[in-house]
């Protein structure tokens, strides 16, 4: 009799989301049927691979290889960031001359760009994209503001799923705007006075609000089908996604799009005891949104972007009172649904690797940027799997003999063992194709296990 979820242990849920991974379905629920049996054993060894460095085991063949893009294979396609997000055909049929050329062990999808239609009919105010606040040939950027004023902190504590809706989404949507008119849901209880609570349904700002957002989820909808068809096209091909969701930490839940990095930063001083009650209220909050996705994707690999934690930002102090207690939490409740977490340590972690190592032995995968690589794989390395620091200059202005050598030092230093797979340090743009080319293939021939 087969054990529910609920009756696994965390090792036994891991196992069985890897399961899920190694044997995907179709849309209809089905087995998957791969374009030959070759394209189903290179699927199934790709991700064994990966499988084994999250596990700190020495892969079977050699170290994994996952380069990962940002805007990359738009300019290697001959198209704009600004045409791949209008053009969902467009920016499909790049991201697989991508996968097709360079052959990793595993692809993020072709969802990076985002839906540009989808952004303008809500008018979104928190980023410029691509012909909107920004040129066509750029990527977007983040407009840094404070969405969720410092007097805001009761009513996102009390409320998060209130607040988010009559508070936050009218104010980076534009079109939103009616939504501050609505009242809380969870004041409708019984049948005395149940009518007024629906008044606010019926006035012209409110239904403006609903047309918009009906208009969004049609072109959303239209978006998710060319992405989603890009995952499976690839996987029967035999490459698979490496993603299962998303998550962040609750401290840069609040200082990247809530209060801004002015207004957290302000507020440490000022209210750390709300900061830190806000943090915990939404801790739960980033563990089901990992762990739902991972569940619904069928995937362990959750990723989770640190904007505001690395080296300098805060104080080591600042860091191990504010970030760090937070982004625990977070990782040990994905870790026990069977989730593997990806932070992607943006910046440089040096003055962080002997905090975060405080973590279950083979759960996480660690990506760095700028980190020396050597003093990661003595501490948070013999925890948990690391992979990044191929540095974003050399891949855009070295050779691809510099590059062969960078990832050579990096496969001796981060690779012995195991625990390592080769990617850049961070999302990458206007790169030389012989320089990625090179990462690949040299990590392909020289980071054999004997």
């Amino acid at each position: 009799m087969e054990k529910k979820w609920e009756e696994m242990s965390s090792d036994e849920k891991q196992e069985e989301l890897f399961n899920r991974w190694l044997s995907p379905k179709d849309p209809e629920g089905n087995d998957l049927k791969f374009q030959n049996p070759k394209a189903e054993k290179t699927y199934k060894e790709r991700i064994t691979r990966i499988k084994d460095a999250a596990q700190l085991k020495k892969a079977p063949d050699r170290v994994p290889v996952c380069p990962l893009p940002n805007m990359f294979p738009t300019f290697y396609y001959g198209i704009t960031p600004q045409e791949a997000m209008y053009d969902y055909d467009k920016c499909s049929a790049a991201w697989k001359k991508f996968v097709l050329d360079f052959e990793p062990d595993a692809h993020m999808g072709c969802a990076g760009p985002g839906p540009g239609k989808f952004f303008e009919i809500l008018d979104y105010k928190l980023y410029s994209w691509p012909g909107h606040g920004v040129a066509p040939e750029h990527s977007y950027q983040c407009n840094e503001g404070e969405y969720m004023t410092a007097d805001g902190y009761d009513a996102l504590i009390d409320d998060p799923s209130n607040f988010f809706s009559n508070v936050y989404l009218p104010r980076v949507f534009g079109k939103l705007e009616g939504f501050r008119m609505l009242p809380a849901l969870t004041g409708i209880l019984e049948m005395y006075g149940v009518a007024f609570n629906f008044i606010p349904f019926g006035l012209p700002p409110v239904q403006e609000a609903y047309k918009a957002l009906f208009d969004a989820g049609a072109e959303a909808l239209k978006w998710a089908g060319s992405v989603g068809g890009f995952d499976g096209e690839m996987a029967i091909s035999g490459f698979p996604a490496l993603l299962g969701g998303f998550t962040k930490v609750p401290f840069d839940t609040i200082g990247d799009t809530l209060r801004g990095t002015r207004g957290i930063m302000l507020d440490m001083y000022r209210q750390p005891d709300k900061l830190i009650e806000a943090m915990e209220a939404l801790t739960p909050l980033m563990i089901k949104m990992g762990v739902g996705a991972a569940q619904m994707n069928g995937k362990p690999v959750i990723f989770i972007p640190l904007h505001k934690g690395a080296d300098g930002f805060l104080s080591d102090e600042q860091f191990k009172k504010f970030y760090w207690p937070y982004f625990r939490k977070v990782l040990i409740g994905l870790i026990e649904e069977g989730c593997v977490p990806f932070p992607v340590a943006e910046g440089g972690y040096n003055s962080r690797l002997e905090v975060i190592k405080d973590l279950p032995k083979g759960k996480t995968i660690w990506m760095f940027d700028t980190t020396d690589m050597a003093r990661a794989k003595k501490t948070i390395g013999t925890v948990a799997c690391i992979t990044g620091n191929m540095p974003t200059d050399l891949l855009a202005l070295g050779t691809p003999q510099q590059v062969k050598d960078y990832a050579k030092k990096l496969i001796d230093t981060a690779g012995k063992g195991g625990g390592y797979i080769m990617t850049n340090g961070a999302f990458f743009d206007k790169v030389k194709p012989e320089n990625v080319k090179a990462m690949v293939d040299f990590t392909k021939k020289y980071g054999v296990y004997k």
